[in-house]
């Protein structure tokens, strides 16, 4: 399980290209959902995750003290709908889906990889792809910062008698692309009942601080 916490990897705020003007660190607090859940045995597992960034600190003038992060969730996108029958347009809310991370193991040792988004307080956004390593309650991530994010339409969020764009693009406006993000987390259950053994867990807590060098 210690994998999961990969999501973490959505902190990617800061870059080792430029350490001294990027160092820092948030709160990550969040939830993670698996399926499967995970267990004694090592299997396949997908998962998305979301939480909140908070009392960030960093020796960048005017950088966001907060934002939130999220992986492998759907979000909402304004954009611009097309009448089926009559070719007019609109604009309407509809939504997308971001990559889903995916990983292996068990609950004491596992590996992901992914993509998670960072969307700060000042609208300026982060995207990081990630992999890691963990054993137990810790992970070790390591990532780099992406340009961009691409998601895809959820169809059935779609008004009847309209079509959406098939995919949308968040960029990367806050820290450059190929900058270094690392993390380190603990989890815990959401519930005493996944114990990993007689029931698996499909669900966990994340929190921890996100360190930028």
């Amino acid at each position: 399980m210690a994998g999961l916490v990969s999501l973490l990897s959505v902190v990617a705020a800061g870059g080792s290209s430029a350490a001294s003007a990027t160092a820092g660190a948030c709160q990550l607090q969040g939830v993670a959902n698996l399926n499967p859940g995970l267990s004694s045995t090592s299997q396949p597992f997908a998962y998305s995750f979301s939480g909140s960034l908070t009392s960030c600190q960093s020796t960048v003038a005017g950088a966001p003290a907060s934002g939130t992060v999220s992986a492998g969730i759907q979000i909402p996108e304004t954009v611009t709908l097309t009448n089926t029958t009559t070719g007019t347009t609109t604009t309407g809310t509809v939504q997308y889906q971001e990559p889903t991370p995916t990983g292996s193991g068990t609950c004491g040792n596992s590996s992901t990889s992914g993509q998670s988004l960072s969307q700060w307080a000042d609208g300026t956004a982060t995207v990081v792809g990630y992999t890691t390593n963990g054993a137990a309650a810790a992970v070790a991530l390591q990532g780099t910062v992406q340009p961009a994010m691409t998601l895809t339409v959820v169809a059935s969020s779609v008004p009847a008698g309209f079509s959406a764009p098939a995919t949308f693009t968040i960029s990367t406006t806050r820290f450059a692309p190929n900058d270094a993000a690392a993390a380190a987390l603990t989890f815990s259950p959401t519930t005493q009942a996944q114990d990993c053994v007689t029931t698996p867990v499909t669900s966990a807590n994340i929190n921890g601080v996100v360190s930028i060098d």
